[in-house]
């Protein structure tokens, strides 16, 4: 009963948020956030038709929108570091390039171990893939909001609300997929209801955050995250030159 519960009220704030995204013209502000919820929300229903009309399909029903979902957030975690950098291009093109990096490196890693898996269709072998992901989304979001805190840059109500929404359900996300295994324990159907109830607060801090556009204010004082990108830019870029002439001397001789 109080699974059901849970899961409509999810169905309903999930509906909510993409009406008033619609309303408010959000969606074309965060379109990678709303596309989310809209795979989350179909994601939903799709899995409840396929668990009563076809239940032999679950499974890799399942699986597949797991792992099509993993991958969506991280696109999510894109967006909002192209958001919160938006005033600063040169810190969001590294920090694109930086998060781009890590990201592939992790899901080439899982995918690579995954492929040489004879079962990759398996619980074990997706929480895996799942972890590591989110582990990485979990530090991104960590490091952004130290970055902002150091800086005193401000969020707007919007972006903070993403961002709080989002580092909740990452974060608990990885404690339920380190410490959560397969067998049945008390623990275990503890987190059946912690996860998708948390799940469901991570709804409302969004549905309240995202109920109409909020700009981000502007720092109080000059935030010279810029100038010290331009001189680590700088700096990197005359230590490859001289990488590069010292090898062609080596070459060369």
């Amino acid at each position: 009963m109080l699974g059901q519960a849970i899961w409509w009220g999810s169905i309903t704030l999930e509906t909510l948020l993409l009406v008033r995204g619609l309303q408010g013209r959000l969606l074309a502000r965060f379109p990678v956030f709303y596309v989310y919820i809209l795979f989350v929300w179909l994601q939903s229903l799709l899995r409840f038709f396929i668990y009563h009309a076809r239940p032999q399909l679950y499974l890799p029903v399942y699986w597949i929108t797991e792992y099509s979902g993993v991958l969506i957030g991280c696109a999510v975690v894109f967006e909002i570091y192209r958001v919160a950098l938006a005033a600063y291009p040169g810190t969001a093109r590294m920090a694109r390039n930086l998060l781009a990096f890590v990201f592939v490196m992790a899901s080439t890693k899982e995918l690579v171990e995954t492929w040489n898996n004879p079962h990759w269709w398996s619980a074990t072998t997706t929480i895996e893939f799942e972890r590591a992901l989110r582990t990485v989304q979990s530090l991104a979001i960590i490091a952004l909001v130290a970055l902002f805190l150091f800086y005193a840059i401000p969020f707007g109500r919007n972006l903070r609300g993403i961002l709080l929404g989002y580092g909740l359900f990452v974060g608990i996300s990885v404690i339920q997929l380190t410490f959560v295994t397969n067998t049945a324990s008390r623990f275990n159907r503890f987190w059946a209801h912690v996860s998708p109830g948390s799940y469901l607060m991570v709804l409302g801090l969004w549905a309240l955050h995202l109920w109409s556009y909020a700009p981000n204010p502007e720092p109080k004082r000059a935030v010279r995250l810029e100038e010290q990108y331009q001189r680590i830019a700088a700096a990197t870029g005359q230590r490859l030159r001289e990488g590069r002439a010292y090898l062609a001397k080596v070459v060369g001789s």
